[in-house]
């Protein structure tokens, strides 16, 4: 994580094949809070061993953290991709395709090695890692997030409409909180040209519990930071509700009604502390110049 992201979670990652250098140089300058070099998806079979030596070459001479999506581990090179990532200065690792606890354990076990404890970022993409999904986000001490994978997932559930992955979703968000981890960052969406349909999909993710946004291009990046930023009027009104619940504690009271009738307890106000404790100065100092 960049300093310019200190004390929150990024609301983007951006994701850049490993096989083109170029690109993570770029990205690694523009406005996308966390990059995360691709060894899986967006890498050939024939250029995996060559796409490891470059994540690794990038890392060594990266002036910003990044991040690695390896490949699965049950595959032919997601293991030897955590064993050379564990002597490389990454900030964290995304494990695909995840489906078990002990999938989890082996990542750690293969990263053994490095000099300090890997934040992994585990993607659940089958029917089976989203119904495993608290077991698995509690797996290692060094999980530091549990997220969908929903490409592979869709095709796992054979749903046809969006609206067929909203249990996962909400699975995974009542996951990932219920083993005290960050909101979980959402899938990609892949039309590019579509601004206004990226931003409405993130503000109804946000409203689902996520925060943050994998994303495939850098010109995704301002609809997703606008969607994942509380606006004025949500500052303002959380303010008034810590506020009010302050007065009304001050009067030996835990609970009060707002002007407009509304009934507010301490429970209530835990996303109001949320939003007053988004620092809009932390926000990255590349915003509004994506490459």
């Amino acid at each position: 994580m960049s300093a310019s992201t200190a004390g929150r979670p990024p609301r983007s990652w951006l994701y850049v094949p490993a096989t083109r250098p170029d690109r993570v140089a770029k990205a690694l300058g523009g406005a996308a809070e966390a990059v995360v070099v691709d060894l899986e998806d967006a890498v050939p079979a024939a250029a995996k061993e060559s796409a490891r030596a470059a994540a690794l070459e990038l890392a060594e001479g990266a002036e910003r953290p990044f991040h690695v999506r390896v490949n699965d581990l049950a595959g032919p090179w997601g293991r030897a991709d955590l064993r050379a990532l564990a002597r490389s200065p990454v900030a964290g690792v995304r494990l695909p395709k995840v489906e078990s606890a002990e999938q989890v354990r082996e990542a750690a076990e293969a990263l053994a090695d490095a000099a300090a404890p890997v934040a992994l970022h585990v993607l659940l993409e089958s029917a089976l890692g989203v119904e495993r999904a608290h077991e698995i986000a509690t797996a290692h001490p060094w999980v530091a997030g549990v997220s969908l994978g929903e490409a592979d997932l869709r095709a796992s559930l054979r749903v046809t409409a969006d609206a067929g992955l909203d249990w996962a979703r909400s699975r995974v968000v009542t996951a990932a909180r219920a083993a005290g981890l960050p909101g979980p960052v959402q899938s990609v969406y892949t039309d590019v040209a579509d601004e206004e349909g990226l931003r409405a999909s993130s503000e109804r993710g946000r409203a689902m519990g996520f925060f943050g946004r994998s994303v495939i291009h850098p010109r995704q990046v301002p609809a997703v930071h606008a969607a994942y930023t509380p606006n004025e009027r949500e500052r303002a009104e959380a303010a008034e509700l810590l506020a009010g619940l302050e007065a009304a504690g001050a009067r030996g009271s835990g609970a009060f009604l707002t002007a407009d009738g509304r009934f507010v307890d301490p429970a209530v106000v835990q996303a109001a502390r949320a939003v007053v404790a988004f620092d809009p100065a932390t926000v990255s100092e590349h915003e509004g110049n994506t490459p």
